[in-house]
C-alpha cells in the first residue's frame, strides 16, 4: 500500500458534525501509531451562507465560498475533499468544477449503501426540495419517503437544536417519533441524510439508521488510498 492522499475536509456546515467527522475519520482509520494516520486538513468556517436560504429562499449564494474553500485546501496539498454537509451537496458540481482533484460525493455513496426498497429520508427542507437524494435513489429503483409537512418542522428544530448544542435526549425522542411515522408510510430503513443528526444515537431508532456521515467515512478512507491509474 503506498502512501495514503491528504484529505481535506470543507468544514463549518455546522462546527459540530465537523469535529464529529474528524473523531469518526481518526477512529476508523487502521493504524496502531501516529505516522500511520492519515494528514488531514480542515477548513472550519461558518461564515457560509446558508444552503437552505439560498436553494429555497433566494438566500446569498454559498458556491463562492465553497470553491474557495475547495481551492485553499487543495492548495495546502489536499488530494481528495470530503463535504460532510449533505445539503452543499447541492452545490458539489461547482466545487468539482473548481479544483482538480476529486471530492467525494456522500449522496451517491449513501444511495450505493441501501438495500432496503423504501427508505425514509431525515435532512433539512433544503436537501428534500433540491431533490438530490431523490434522485441519486431514483437511479437505484429506491423510494425514498420524506416526512410530513408537520414533521419536517419537527427535523428542522432538531437540527437547530443540536446545532446549538442543547441536550440531545429530547431531540433524539422527537427524532425517534418521525422515524416511526416514516415506518408507518412504508420506510424499512431511514437515511440521517444530515451531518447533524448524526451526533443522535441511531440505535435508539424504530428501524435500522443509515448515517450518511459513516458513509462519507468510509468513502473517504477508501479514496485517500485509492491508487491512482498513472501513479
Amino acid at each position: 500500500m503506498g502512501v495514503p492522499k491528504t484529505v481535506g475536509v470543507l468544514g463549518g456546515m455546522g462546527p459540530a458534525a465537523t469535529v464529529e467527522f474528524f473523531r469518526r475519520l481518526v477512529a476508523s482509520t487502521s493504524a496502531s501509531i501516529d505516522q500511520q494516520h492519515l494528514r488531514i486538513v480542515i477548513d472550519n468556517d461558518p461564515t457560509i451562507p446558508d444552503r437552505t436560504r439560498a436553494l429555497l429562499y433566494g438566500g446569498p449564494t454559498p458556491v463562492p465560498a465553497l470553491v474557495r474553500m475547495a481551492q485553499r485546501l487543495e492548495s495546502a496539498g489536499a488530494r481528495v475533499l470530503a463535504m460532510p454537509c449533505n445539503t452543499a451537496h447541492s452545490f458539489l458540481p461547482a466545487i468539482r468544477e473548481g479544483v482538480s482533484v476529486p471530492v467525494v460525493d456522500m449522496i451517491s455513496e449513501t444511495a450505493g449503501r441501501i438495500e432496503e426498497r423504501a427508505v425514509g429520508l431525515l435532512a433539512t427542507s433544503g436537501t428534500i426540495g433540491a431533490r438530490i437524494y431523490h434522485r441519486a435513489f431514483g437511479d437505484r429503483g429506491i423510494e425514498l419517503i420524506v416526512p410530513t409537512e408537520e414533521s419536517q418542522r419537527t427535523v428542522g428544530r432538531a437540527i437547530e437544536a443540536i446545532k446549538a448544542a442543547r441536550e440531545l435526549g429530547e431531540v433524539g425522542d422527537a427524532i425517534a417519533g418521525v422515524v416511526d411515522e416514516l415506518r408507518g408510510l412504508g420506510a424499512e430503513a431511514v437515511v440521517a441524510g444530515c451531518t447533524e443528526l448524526s451526533l443522535l444515537d441511531g440505535g435508539r431508532m424504530p428501524i435500522r439508521w443509515v448515517d450518511a456521515l459513516d458513509v462519507l467515512v468510509e468513502a473517504t478512507i477508501r479514496e485517500a488510498y485509492r491508487e491512482d491509474a498513472d501513479s
